[in-house]
């Protein structure tokens, strides 16, 4: 994984994140572990695969709304929706912007 920015505190980090980068903290990278953001969208029913968001959807009237979220490629490669900051994660200064 390529690092091209480092030192970053977590308020940095999170700007890079909403302009589409993706962020690691230093002992996370070299697992291979990395954040990225899902934006919010307006998800069409016939895009839902899952049966109760899809239900929703025909619900509202053919579409819903999802909020944005943070994404996790985690160590064990599976992604995690809804990533959240641990206390050390928010007073770290090892935020990192890089490239998978």
């Amino acid at each position: 994984m390529e690092i091209t920015r480092s030192n970053l505190t977590f308020g940095d980090a999170i700007q890079a994140l909403r302009t589409g980068e993706f962020i690691s903290r230093q002992g996370w990278s070299s697992k291979g572990m990395y954040l990225w953001l899902l934006p919010a969208a307006n998800v069409p029913a016939e895009w839902c695969k899952e049966p109760h968001l899809r239900h929703i959807a025909d619900r509202n009237g053919g579409s819903v709304e999802c909020l944005a979220s943070i994404r996790m490629f985690t160590a064990d490669k599976k992604v995690l929706t809804g990533w959240l900051a641990s206390e050390a994660d928010i007073l770290a200064t090892d935020w990192q912007v890089v490239v998978p």
